[in-house]
């Protein structure tokens, strides 16, 4: 019985006779009382209810629909660029936790309107509320708070959750995609995480994530904001596959006729879904990442895990930008990394580079709560102001009055200070769940270590690629990956 055959039978589709209704069915997106599920209280706030809806809160921000057994999320702010708010939050997480307990729900598909699927979040606000003093800084670490609480639920969500990273993916658009197990990225995406240029740390579970990234990309990535577009999200295992953006509606369409019996465990719809988004997989764009062969290993080696200061990272970009083997392309990539480290936040840069050391060690409940804290410090710290208000505001093109204003005068004690919690309370999560690593990390590209393990066998390049071949089950990218591994290892 081939793949697909076997897919049909599990998941059948469902016949029009089933619905009184097969079209796609819009849903109110407001929540009368969204803190209250079934009777019992969801949040548990010191200081105000923020889950409730606000008066200011737009009632079209996010909208919600049926298709069959298909609940959809779409970000609806496209002249924002789908910026993400406390409003939309507040109507998401009520969403998914109903649709969590709900026999008829079975996957469920987030996506963007217009350009970009979620370009971060609403950070100006944020640095005006700042501006009123301490009052302010609560309100804005509150946002953050419910933020981290609607990340944490899509990390640990009990029904499979699909993320079209269509355009712009970036801040808090990648929290709402980044923990899913199905990611899809397409010709348009762009995906950063550009914080540091702000004044501010990357969150929404950087630090669980990032990190895990395969050699040093995670914390070149962290530092320098620097993006990644189209297939190259898929190649880096930022998303988990990679299609054509006209085939999107298709897919959730054929998603849509997917049936799971009720006993069938996570993992094996899961496995279906992976493979019907196979199905519309039509050819990747090119055999490699931009960053790749000399130019990753370049970044491997200046980016590397045991990488202790930020001086140690801009003294080894110097090696390889004066190194006479390091060829053209390198060298320049050096000298405009270098540069670029020197225009973010030196606060944001020494906080990052002290998050991506101890990150590897946290859970995914414990991510989001050491994430709030920090966040919270720099809300009381005026680089975020200065950083929003310079390169988001005003638009300005010169550097802003960073403090302090370089790396050197950056003190370990200050750095130190927004690890500690004094008197911080701990952020409440909305689920108990956690884990150290994620649980459905089968579903993208074979990892690095993997393939070098595999071809220590004393196997051929072609014969590396036909046992990962056989393992995935003839995934997209699996061939590209490979190849682009062996070479650049030269094994």
């Amino acid at each position: 019985m081939s793949l697909r055959t076997s897919i049909r039978r599990t998941a059948a589709p469902l016949s029009c006779t089933s619905r009184t209704n097969p079209s796609t069915m819009p849903l109110r997106a407001k929540i009368t009382h969204p803190a209250w599920i079934s009777g019992r209280r969801m949040y548990s706030t010191p200081t105000e209810n923020i889950l409730a809806p606000q008066p200011e809160d737009d009632p079209d921000d996010v909208i919600f629909s049926n298709n069959y057994g298909v609940r959809s999320i779409e970000l609806n702010r496209p002249k924002k660029l789908n910026s993400l708010n406390g409003s939309m939050a507040r109507k998401i997480i009520p969403r998914l936790q109903e649709w969590e307990k709900s026999e008829l729900a079975g996957v469920v598909v987030i996506k963007g309107s217009g350009r970009a699927f979620c370009a971060g979040g609403d950070v100006a606000e944020l640095a005006k509320w700042n501006k009123e003093g301490p009052e302010g800084q609560q309100r804005s670490s509150d946002y953050f708070g419910l933020e981290y609480k609607l990340d944490h639920l899509i990390a640990t969500y009990d029904k499979p959750y699909v993320a079209f990273m269509d355009g712009i993916t970036m801040g808090g658009g990648v929290g709402l995609s980044i923990h899913a197990p199905f990611r899809i990225a397409t010709e348009n995406s762009i995906f950063a995480m550009p914080e540091t240029t702000i004044g501010f740390f990357p969150d929404v579970g950087a630090s669980f994530f990032l990190p895990r990234m395969e050699g040093g990309m995670g914390l070149y990535l962290a530092l320098t904001s620097d993006q990644l577009k189209g297939a190259d999200l898929f190649y880096h295992g930022v998303a988990t596959h990679y299609i054509h953006s006209s085939s999107l509606h298709n897919l959730e369409s054929r998603l849509a006729e997917l049936q799971f019996p009720d006993y069938m465990e996570l993992k094996d719809r899961q496995s279906i879904i992976n493979a019907t988004i196979e199905e519309f997989s039509t050819g990747l764009p090119h055999a490699r990442p931009q960053i790749s062969g000399a130019l990753r290993r370049a970044v491997d080696k200046v980016f590397h895990a045991e990488q202790t200061t930020m001086q140690g990272i801009l003294d080894s970009l110097k090696d390889v930008e004066s190194d006479p083997d390091s060829t053209p392309d390198v060298q320049t990539w050096a000298r405009k990394t270098i540069d670029t480290i020197h225009t973010r936040s030196p606060i944001a840069v020494a906080v990052t580079l002290q998050q991506m050391r101890v990150g590897r060690q946290w859970s995914i409940r414990e991510t989001f709560k050491q994430e709030h804290n920090i966040a919270s410090k720099f809300m009381a710290h005026p680089d975020f102001v200065e950083g929003v208000t310079a390169r988001l505001v005003e638009r300005k093109k010169e550097r802003p009055n960073w403090q302090p204003n370089t790396i050197d005068e950056v003190q370990s004690a200050a750095v130190a200070a927004f690890f500690g919690h004094g008197n911080t309370k701990p952020l409440e999560l909305i689920s108990t769940k956690d884990y150290n690593d994620y649980p459905h990390e089968w579903i993208g590209l074979p990892k690095e270590g993997e393939i070098l393990r595999e071809a220590a066998g004393g196997l051929t390049r072609e014969e590396t690629v036909g046992k990962f071949v056989e393992r995935k089950g003839a995934k997209q990218g699996i061939r590209e990956k490979v190849i682009e591994v062996l070479e650049r290892f030269n094994v």
